[in-house]
């Protein structure tokens, strides 16, 4: 492998690291936020409020995109195994 292959590589390694934290942390943001509005707008000061909807929302959005992100893994190792094929 020349040094491009490399790069591009790790290049799409950081894509698909970002395309499958991305579902997640954006739930995550979305269900935080919200809940702090809540808390915000009923003036709950409670700090532990917040960590049961984000875990169980992060929990669902993580079954959801599973199969996204079994094909995103999938279709990146065939690309893998082929560069290592031509080799």
């Amino acid at each position: 492998m020349n040094g491009t292959q490399v790069l591009d590589l790790g290049r799409d390694a950081i894509w698909l690291t970002i395309q499958l934290a991305a579902p997640m942390l954006i739930v995550g943001l979305l269900v935080g936020v919200v809940v702090g509005l809540l808390q915000t707008l009923t003036q709950i000061q409670e700090q532990t409020l917040i960590f049961v909807p984000k875990v169980v929302a992060v929990f669902i959005a993580l079954l959801v995109s599973m199969p996204l992100m079994g094909v995103l893994m999938a279709d990146f190792m065939h690309k893998i195994a082929n560069q290592i094929a031509g080799l």
